[in-house]
């Protein structure tokens, strides 16, 4: 019988989402999309179970896309899996930690990864002292949470600074004043990592005077080779998060390479295309060196925090 694989996914036409399971399905796995939202947890005395649609769900490995609107939710049902005892790509802990920010920050920079110089404000008093801690104007004021470049803003005097940081405490928001790296204005290296491996790269630039370089935002992609020390801080901030798939975007600074964000969902859609490698192909290859590892009973980490849970590996459960 094929290993099972769920891809928990609210985009089944996405590209990545379809990438993920044409290659999969290729490399030997009965795929699965399913709706994170549409997933129903019980928990017992033992692993507990999930469902959809009155169906019992049950498969040997999960590859989690969960969007940030549905972070809560989604990260509920990917530690039910986890309690399961099956392959984890990307585990609870792992999402969470990407998704928020700081504590992102606070992680890589306790495992000495050069981060920029990032200052939380949780009042309106702390806003000029948190632009001074930075370098003060031209800063970045920013969301702790969000993607594709939302909730991002470059302030280039003091005063814009504290608008900006008072619209979001007044909306319940928790800013970060940022240091702005001049010399990386408007482009970045988006890196892929899968497995502890560098599996992809490519620089990403904005059109006209947009500073965020995002893909969805309009900004061109081109491939790019990046040195060992790029490579090496990439994997560290990834296996720092406790991230199987993860896409590290650096910035090019005077001092070196800065990371910026570590997204435990990352779009293949321009990275594919602008690198040519096949990186769903990567992710599938190292489902079935995980789902060996399985077989042989080693529930033992790999490189880290590998992201599988088995109380009993010999467990294998029927659709």
């Amino acid at each position: 019988m094929d290993p099972r694989l769920v891809i928990l996914s609210r985009g089944p036409q996405l590209y990545s989402t379809k990438r993920l399971a044409e290659e999969a399905e290729k490399a030997g796995w009965a795929v699965r999309i399913l709706d994170p939202l549409a997933l129903t947890v019980v928990v017992d005395e033992n692993e507990g179970k999930i469902f959809h649609k009155g169906w019992q769900v049950e498969c040997e490995a999960i590859i989690p896309r969960i969007g940030y609107s549905v972070t809560r939710r989604g990260v509920s049902i990917v530690r039910q899996f986890e309690r399961m005892g099956i392959i984890i790509m990307n585990s609870s802990d792992g999402i969470t930690r990407s998704r928020d920010k700081l504590i992102a920050f606070q992680m890589m920079s306790a495992g000495n990864i050069p981060v920029p110089i990032t200052a939380q404000v949780v009042s309106w008093e702390d806003t000029n002292r948190a632009i001074n801690r930075v370098g003060g104007t031209p800063c970045v004021v920013k969301s702790t949470e969000g993607t594709h470049g939302s909730g991002v803003f470059l302030a280039h005097t003091d005063q814009h600074a504290r608008q900006l940081v008072y619209q979001m405490l007044e909306r319940g928001m928790r800013p970060l004043v940022q240091e702005y790296i001049e010399e990386s204005h408007g482009k970045d290296i988006r890196v892929l990592v899968v497995g502890g491996n560098v599996v992809a790269c490519m620089r990403r630039s904005s059109i006209g005077d947009e500073f965020r370089s995002n893909f969805h935002l309009g900004g061109t992609v081109e491939k790019v080779d990046i040195s060992p020390e790029f490579k090496k801080i990439a994997i560290e901030a990834a296996s720092i998060l406790g991230l199987e798939i993860a896409g590290v975007d650096l910035l090019e600074s005077e001092r070196g390479p800065l990371v910026l964000e570590v997204n435990s969902s990352p779009g293949l859609e321009g990275i594919e295309k602008a690198s040519g490698e096949n990186i769903a192909a990567a992710v599938s290859e190292r489902l079935n060196d995980l789902l060996r590892v399985l077989g042989e009973g080693n529930n033992k980490s790999i490189s880290g925090d590998l992201n599988i849970r088995s109380d009993d590996s010999s467990k294998v459960s029927e659709y």
